[in-house]
């Protein structure tokens, strides 16, 4: 039996993340990173420079005294892809080996593949692919809560007024 997928895990993530924000007053979603990171005692460094296979857009790295989220350039939503990656350290996943992710695919398998995945059921999802799930659930609650904080004063007083309301 496969990984189960949980919105109350990933809205768990992202209350615990966004209350590290609120405490350091971070708002930008890089800031935020450095909120995470300092909350957990370990960097996380942001590569802008590395290259990175064609289809691929970031990758989080594990190293033994940091984390090291890579994005690929020009991409064309950077927080998307960022949040993303700050999800799979979030959540402490496991990486894939970069060569099983960079394969090449053409449109009819592509199209097989999402044929395939519509398929299953969420408890015959793979880990892979919960993990996949995780990190773009946590990437969109995340952004919608940012934004929503960034409209309505400071952290502080956000996180503040969204506990006294419950």
């Amino acid at each position: 039996m496969g990984a189960n997928r949980s919105h109350r895990r990933v809205a768990a993530a992202v209350d615990a993340v966004c209350d590290a924000a609120a405490r350091a007053e971070a708002v930008s979603l890089r800031h935020v990173v450095d909120a995470v990171a300092r909350e957990r005692q370990r960097p996380i460094e942001l590569d802008f420079t590395t290259a990175m296979a064609p289809g691929v857009c970031g990758q989080r790295r594990a190293y033994p005294d940091r984390d090291v989220i890579v994005l690929a350039p020009g991409l064309p939503d950077l927080d998307r892809t960022l949040a993303h990656e700050l999800g799979h350290i979030v959540f402490r996943h496991e990486g894939a080996e970069i060569v099983a992710a960079t394969l090449e695919a053409g449109d009819d398998l592509i199209a097989y593949m999402l044929s395939q995945r519509s398929r299953r059921r969420d408890d015959e999802q793979p880990s892979g692919e919960v993990a996949e799930w995780e990190a773009e659930t946590f990437a969109s609650m995340l952004l919608i809560r940012l934004k929503t904080m960034q409209g309505r004063g400071t952290p502080v007083s956000v996180l503040r007024y969204d506990e006294a309301i419950g």
